[in-house]
């Protein structure tokens, strides 16, 4: 086998905009800083305020249309 052919996997940082701090491991420069806009902590979907926007009623529509199938029982 080659020596040296596969990338050093160095110590990084990345930071959200949140101020949540993340160190994890990557095959980018050692100490290297990364910057989120959003992550798992302030992200709607994981904090519980997701809100649905249907102007057009769908969401009311495949409810009515699967109301009995076992997703919603």
């Amino acid at each position: 086998m080659k020596k040296n052919t596969h990338p050093k996997f160095n110590n990084i940082t990345i930071k959200c905009s949140c101020g949540n701090i993340i160190n994890t491991k990557s095959t980018l420069d050692n100490n290297k800083e990364l910057s989120l806009d959003i992550c798992n902590i302030c992200h709607p979907f994981y904090t519980g305020k997701q809100k649905i926007t249907d102007t057009k009623g769908r969401v009311e529509n495949f409810k009515k249309r699967f109301k009995h199938s076992k997703i919603f029982g």
